[in-house]
């Protein structure tokens, strides 16, 4: 059973964490930290959130540091990573997710590792902007992710249709890359029953195929229902060199798996990024080609 945190509401606390990649775009993440703020949240930066260490936002000691003190904090009731990039999943060796309420972890990319190792645990998280690309959503994507933290029902999104079937499971939204090397970890949750969401961004089409042909040959699909996809952006072919595109790798590797598809879901990189949550009963419908769901089923 997933455990879903408590609706937040206006003067909760959040506490900002850069779990991965170093901070770049400053503008950006104080600008996000602004819309929270204006949505009535106070929301406490870490005192070292510009730390570095190579390509990362400070050691692993100090990401890890701030990450387990905001899950700790009694008062803190909701996470918002500051960007995506790479590095969370070096926080998960030895790591466990010690707290009696569960809170709200928001953020996507490589924040996948973290939500994955999350909904592993029984808590559901947000697959939603970061601070440093909420400031470019629309206002309704703004809202949706509200909408979500806060307990009100969510519309459904559109899509394309790829064959026909209807199904429910629970959501597991990822970006490829990075669940591609959480499969057959700890971290992974089960797979059984789900409804899987998948991203990318800046992959070439050979890569795309990679990884799906590893999801295909260690039997992780056989227990999906369903797969929604989402923005698969940058992901063009090399210069020069003959290739498939990305949706005709997409559509070699997934179409005959048999099971529901629904592609082009606003969510992932480079656009719209509608907030998606983690390990909640959804159904998928390749007929009409939406995904929508229930907050309420637990």
């Amino acid at each position: 059973m997933i455990n879903k945190p408590a609706p937040l509401k206006p003067g909760d606390l959040l506490r900002v964490v850069a779990p991965s990649g170093a901070l770049r775009e400053i503008e950006a993440f104080q600008q996000g930290i602004e819309i929270w703020r204006r949505q009535g949240y106070r929301v406490e930066v870490p005192l070292n959130w510009d730390a570095r260490d190579g390509y990362l936002a400070g050691t692993d000691f100090e990401r890890r540091s701030q990450l387990a003190e905001a899950w700790k904090d009694p008062e803190c009731q909701g996470i918002l990573c500051a960007r995506g990039g790479y590095g969370s999943a070096r926080l998960l060796e030895d790591w466990k997710w010690r707290s009696l309420i569960p809170k709200w972890l928001i953020g996507f990319s490589d924040i996948t590792s973290l939500l994955w190792s999350l909904c592993q645990s029984g808590i559901s998280g947000v697959h939603g902007p970061v601070l440093t690309t909420i400031a470019a959503e629309p206002e309704w994507s703004v809202t949706r992710l509200f909408d979500c933290v806060e307990g009100r029902p969510l519309d459904p999104l559109s899509g394309v249709s790829w064959g026909s079937g209807k199904v429910s499971g629970i959501l597991l939204p990822a970006n490829l890359t990075v669940a591609t090397h959480l499969l057959g970890t700890a971290v992974q949750p089960p797979l059984d029953g789900v409804i899987l969401g998948l991203e990318d961004v800046t992959e070439a089409p050979y890569r795309i195929d990679r990884m799906l042909t590893q999801w295909r040959m260690s039997g992780a699909f056989n227990r999906v229902r369903g797969i929604a996809l989402g923005r698969f952006s940058r992901c063009d072919p090399p210069k020069d060199i003959p290739s498939w595109t990305v949706e005709e790798v997409l559509r070699d590797r997934l179409f005959d798996l048999g099971i529901p598809i629904v592609s082009d879901l606003p969510f992932g990189h480079d656009g719209v990024n509608a907030a998606l949550p983690v390990g909640q009963l959804v159904e998928l419908d390749a007929d009409q080609g939406t995904l929508s769901w229930s907050l309420n089923h637990v």
